[in-house]
């Protein structure tokens, strides 16, 4: 017997991973290496690798990444890909020729999917399958519902064929592909489960293996999909990028329910869940900053792309939290904005159920243990984690923290009052300043981000916290990309995950490649150590964010802490942003470590605010853009403080800068650096 598998789908728009709904809105994910090694270390069946993007363009090119490509074609990042994809490869998107499928297997396609290409010349199906065998040629089958019955759609959807999806089957059946992939345009992103009714159709009228595709938003829906769809396979792209874990929970769902898949595995024998880095590789890599540091720059013209800002918000269009924009010229930061605004109250009660179901599973049933972790750094958002969990559901948590050596007197005052205002126990973890020093020198150099330690050991020692006590539940704040940039949808209900935690937060830089930097030791970088896969599986361990289940908005919140609580805001105003109660537990996140992200991407910590109180109709954009002008350029204070941490130089700092500034963004003229404003 043929085992059922479950298979990945990933969906590429120029470069990038993309979360796709109704295959018209597109948010970015991230990178698709960083996927594939996340999948290879779960031994998947197979994955889908489908471009959606207008282009043959695929771009990576950030200087701050470990991961980075520059204007490769879709060819070239397949061989990109290769070295991490430990399972059989099927690829679609632009495949017109013979030659496009040909040089798709030879560099490293198993399989390639078939689908504009096949509806307008359907002997093409047959001449494929009789050059490259009926086991290569998949053909996908994009169909949409409407009064009239199913139709199927080409083009990414958007072209009408007038063509019945089980005839359109039977046909391909006929003309020699070897497989079927059915994608459900009505439920794509929708969460709402496989159109079963749909799949069974094709699967009972055809032979040839049937891969489901569209809705799943759910581990069960791929049960469904397979009992009652009657698919041979069942495949998502969505799901597999919102929690933690997710492919071997869905595996052990199926098996759970009787359906004879191949054995769970979250460790790959082959495939190591931590970076393996090319030590040589890297450190010449390093050392070539360094050299370019040493010379000064020459001139260079504006780029041919070049930035566009939201027409709703100021967000440019290259920034450190990467999103789309709409045909309006809207990102998706304001278009899920738009999303939450439109929550209605019964909704929010429904998702406040939801989230006190979730509580009532992983509550302690005796004295033991802590109900649950919470990651706190004495911020507001901190403190409004801690109100609602503790004064509103009445839990008992362990609060836990990570000391980067970054407080202001605000935020050093704010974190130690949390345990007696809150009534918890709580964690405080310092590493020892030397390693910070060198961390923090190591880090600007790598990757221009001084606070990569910090980013690290937030998203780490917490979760380390509540393995190492055996606690399940860790509860975050808001979701910092959902908020910024858009990434997902408020019904995805997106959670902490490793992949997100090194791609994002780390960028792609684990704790091993700074052992033997600096004589940094492996045993100096315990903490910053992710717990294994095996231990999270055992103990079903998951982190969610509160932004998904209640309304967050960081402006009302505030107040709320400061009257209930004593939450300290500033007393002198930051030089980078006009709020005065954000990031009281890092000086450097809003000052030099946010100048950084100015030096790359052109935009700061004030574009940030601004964009945040636009959405929550706190400030019109003409206003935003006026505080975006006069402070997002400003060099920090604090940078004499990170200076003299580090023991740097002032001259070598702006060098090493200078060396991650985006092409697409800066250009140098008359010996000066220059770039294009939302003002000009």
């Amino acid at each position: 017997m043929i085992r059922p598998r479950l298979i990945p789908c990933l969906f590429l728009k120029h470069g990038l991973i993309v979360r796709s709904q109704l295959f018209t809105v597109h948010q970015v994910i991230g990178n698709p290496i960083s996927s594939i090694q996340r999948f290879s270390q779960w031994n998947v069946d197979e994955l889908i690798l489908i471009d959606i993007g207008t282009e043959d363009r695929h771009d990576m090119r950030r200087e701050d990444l470990q991961i980075r490509y520059t204007d490769a074609s879709m060819l070239e990042l397949l061989k990109i890909i290769s070295p991490s994809c430990f399972m059989p490869l099927t690829v679609g998107g632009r495949i017109r020729t013979l030659e496009d499928i040909r040089l798709r297997l030879s560099a490293g396609a198993d399989k390639c999917i078939i689908n504009t290409k096949a509806l307008n010349d359907p002997k093409f199906i047959a001449e494929a399958s009789s050059k490259f065998g009926a086991q290569c040629i998949v053909v996908g089958i994009d169909v949409r519902k409407s009064d009239c019955g199913y139709e199927v759609f080409s083009n990414s959807g958007t072209v009408s064929t007038g063509r019945n999806p089980v005839d359109w089957a039977l046909e391909v059946q006929r003309l020699g592909a070897g497989e079927i992939f059915v994608n459900s345009i009505d439920r794509d992103g929708s969460g709402l489960g496989y159109d079963t009714d749909l799949v069974a159709l094709v699967s009972s009228a055809t032979s040839i293996p049937v891969v489901a595709c569209g809705g799943v938003g759910r581990y069960s829906d791929f049960v469904a999909g397979i009992t009652q769809g009657r698919a041979d396979a069942v495949a998502a792209g969505n799901i597999f990028h919102f929690f933690e874990l997710s492919y071997p929970f869905a595996k052990k769902e199926c098996l759970d329910a009787g359906i004879p898949m191949r054995a769970v595995a979250p460790n790959s024998t082959w495939f190591p869940r931590d970076p393996i880095y090319e030590r040589e590789q890297e450190d010449r890599v390093i050392q070539s900053r360094m050299e370019r540091s040493r010379q000064i720059p020459s001139n260079s013209t504006r780029s041919a792309r070049s930035v566009v800002w939201c027409t709703k918000c100021v967000y440019p269009s290259i920034s450190a939290a990467p999103m789309e924009f709409d045909a309006q010229g809207v990102c998706t930061g304001c278009q899920m904005a738009n999303v939450k605004m439109t929550i209605q109250p019964e909704e929010w009660a429904r998702r406040r159920g939801l989230l006190e179901g979730i509580f009532e599973k992983y509550r302690s049933r005796d004295e033991s243990r802590y109900d649950c972790v919470i990651p706190v750094s004495g911020g507001k958002d901190s403190y409004y984690q801690a109100h609602v969990i503790c004064k509103e559901f009445g839990l008992r948590p362990l609060l836990v923290t990570y000391n980067g050596n970054n407080y202001t007197p605000a935020g050093w005052n704010n974190v130690h009052n949390m345990k007696d205002a809150f009534g918890c126990d709580h964690v405080f973890y310092s590493p020892g300043v030397e390693l910070l020093q060198k961390l923090n020198r190591l880090a600007f150099t790598i990757m221009g981000d001084m606070n990569w330690h910090a980013h690290v050991g937030i998203t780490t020692l917490p979760v380390r916290v509540a393995a190492q006590f055996g606690i399940p539940l860790v509860i975050w704040g808001e979701h910092g990309y959902l908020d910024l940039c858009g990434q997902f949808s408020m019904n995805d209900f997106p959670e902490m995950s490793y992949r997100d935690r090194l791609e994002h937060f780390a960028r792609s830089y684990e704790w091993n490649f700074m052992v033997g930097r600096e004589g940094i030791t492996a045993q100096d970088m315990l903490m910053y150590q992710y717990p294994s896969d095996q231990t999270i599986f055992q103990l079903d361990m998951r982190g969610i964010y509160l932004g998904n289940f209640v309304y967050w908005e960081a402006n009302e919140h505030s107040k709320l802490v400061v009257e209930k609580y004593g939450f300290q805001t500033s007393n002198e105003p930051f030089d980078r942003t006009y709020r005065t109660m954000s990031n009281l537990d890092d000086m450097h996140e809003n000052g030099v470590h946010d100048y950084l992200k100015f030096i790359k991407f052109g935009y700061g910590r004030c574009t940030d605010h601004v964009c945040k109180d636009i959405r929550a109709g706190l400030m019109n954009r003409d206003d935003g853009i006026e505080l975006v002008r006069k402070m997002d350029h400003v060099k920090p204070r604090d940078l004499t403080r990170w200076l003299n941490y580090t023991g740097m130089s002032e001259e070598e700092f702006d060098r090493v800068a200078d060396t991650f500034r985006d092409p697409r963004v800066w250009h140098r003229q008359k010996g000066q650096w220059t770039k294009d404003n939302i003002w000009d």
